[in-house]
C-alpha cells in the first residue's frame, strides 16, 4: 500500500484529502507545517507528498525545494495542492522540484490519476 504525506495547515483540507486517499487504498500521513512535513518525510519516506503552498514558517515552495534537493528525499515525488492558481505559481512550483500542480478544490479522479503516475 502506497503511503502519502499530506503537508497542509488546514485540518478541513487534510481531512478531505485523507478521505479521498484512504477510499482509494492509500495510507495517509499528515503534517501541518513545512518543517514538520520535511522532518516526517525524512523519517517516514512516503511514496509521495501532497504539499500546500501557504504554510506557517517554511512555505510549500521552500519545503518542496528542500525535499527535492536533499539526497535522502529527492526520490519522493511532490505534488503541490494549493488555492494559488496563477501560472507564475505553477511555473515556480515546478522549478522547486514539484512533479505536478493541482489547485483546490481537488478533483478526486485527477488526484488519484496523478498519484498513480508519479508513484509508478
Amino acid at each position: 500500500m502506497a503511503r502519502v504525506l499530506i503537508i497542509d495547515d488546514s485540518p478541513t483540507e487534510t481531512h478531505r484529502l485523507t478521505g479521498m486517499l484512504e477510499k482509494n487504498g492509500y495510507e495517509v500521513l499528515a503534517a501541518d507545517s513545512g518543517e514538520a512535513g520535511y522532518s516526517m518525510a525524512l523519517r517516514e519516506q512516503p511514496d509521495a507528498v501532497l504539499m500546500d503552498i501557504v504554510l506557517p514558517g517554511v512555505n510549500g515552495f521552500q519545503a518542496t525545494r528542500q525535499l527535492s534537493k536533499a539526497s535522502e528525499t529527492e526520490h519522493i515525488p511532490v505534488i503541490i495542492v494549493t488555492t494559488k492558481d496563477q501560472e507564475t505559481d505553477k511555473v515556480w512550483g515546478m522549478r522547486q522540484g514539484a512533479k505536478a500542480y493541482l489547485t483546490k478544490p481537488v478533483n478526486e479522479k485527477d488526484l488519484i490519476s496523478i498519484l498513480k503516475e508519479v508513484i509508478s
